[in-house]
């Protein structure tokens, strides 16, 4: 039977198959992705073949791994060369991002977004917790929302607090599988909540110990919507790495350095300090914002963008 990852526990994997019942099953052997290393051999979101093991308990093997369409990933915690793949067959990437309790940098969503765009995978941002802005961070949200705008990623601003953009968030979805990420905290489950009565995550405070998240989403979740929408839930992500990507290729998946890049007078060029650079003159300009041009260098030069 062909069926569907909707959730991943190490060693054992839900699989929801064409007549929507649920099977749990565990993998034929050994499966290894072609050319990435990688902690996770099936990802939510995957497409496999399973044969049923024991109907009345639903236990079945999964024995193939379909082709993906695509697959988001980062770096795994305890092997660094090695991936874990955090979704895959995904039809849009939304962060959901808040500028206080706590603050979500710049640098990882722009890790995020370049993650998304080297699978082009369209993305979008959702600035969550509005009720708690003040009038300085409604203006620098406002900032940052006006950058992402101009790259064609969706921007929503919502509170799951009083309910606010959970209309426009729900329209998002509609008809997509989308996978929804963002650091401990930031208000998923508590969106996700929002989005379907059918769903129930665990929502949790954030700890006084240095502002940040408690987790409460441990293992990766595909929920169904309806007949045409998914959506994933990921664990609290605390850093995003670039896995397998040449230092020439990270600005390709800056939109709008990759538009204006072919203009350099060296087509090496890596937009530092080479002569003739379209993208250094377009950053003089304030066509390209100096945000984004500080995280691209960031990238090249291998820091760490987490908070």
């Amino acid at each position: 039977m062909k069926g569907i990852v909707s959730k991943s526990t190490g060693s054992w994997y839900i699989v929801i198959v064409n007549n929507n019942e649920s099977y749990r099953c565990r993998v034929r052997g050994k499966l290894r992705i072609k050319g990435l290393k990688t902690t996770n051999p099936i990802a939510v979101g995957d497409e496999v073949l399973v044969s049923v093991e024991n109907e009345s308990q639903k236990l079945g093997i999964i024995e193939e791994l379909l082709p993906r369409r695509n697959y988001i990933i980062r770096k795994a915690i305890k092997r660094a060369s090695h991936a874990h793949i955090i979704a895959a067959n995904i039809d849009l990437a939304l962060l959901v991002v808040t500028e206080v309790h706590p603050k979500t940098s710049l640098g990882f969503i722009d890790r995020f977004l370049v993650t998304a765009e080297s699978f082009r995978i369209p993305q979008a941002l959702v600035f969550n917790k509005r009720d708690l802005l003040n009038e300085e961070h409604l203006y620098i949200e406002k900032q940052k929302i006006q950058i992402y705008k101009k790259l064609n990623v969706r921007c929503i601003e919502t509170s799951a607090l009083n309910r606010a953009g959970i209309g426009d968030l729900k329209n998002l979805l509609e008809g997509q599988t989308t996978l929804i990420s963002g650091h401990s905290g930031v208000g998923k489950s508590s969106l996700i909540n929002l989005i379907s009565t059918d769903i129930d995550q665990k929502t949790n405070e954030i700890s006084d110990f240095a502002n940040k998240g408690v987790h409460t989403t441990t293992n990766a979740e595909m929920f169904r919507l309806n007949d045409h929408s998914f959506i994933i839930d990921t664990p609290g992500i605390k850093e995003l790495g670039l896995i397998d990507m040449k230092r020439q290729e990270i600005s390709d998946y800056f939109p709008e350095m990759r538009e204006i890049s072919h203009g350099c007078k060296f087509h090496n060029c890596l937009h530092l300090n080479e002569p003739g650079c379209t993208v250094k003159i377009a950053l003089e300009e304030g066509q390209i914002a100096e945000s984004r041009y500080h995280n691209y260098v960031s990238m090249l030069e291998g820091r760490d963008n987490r908070r």
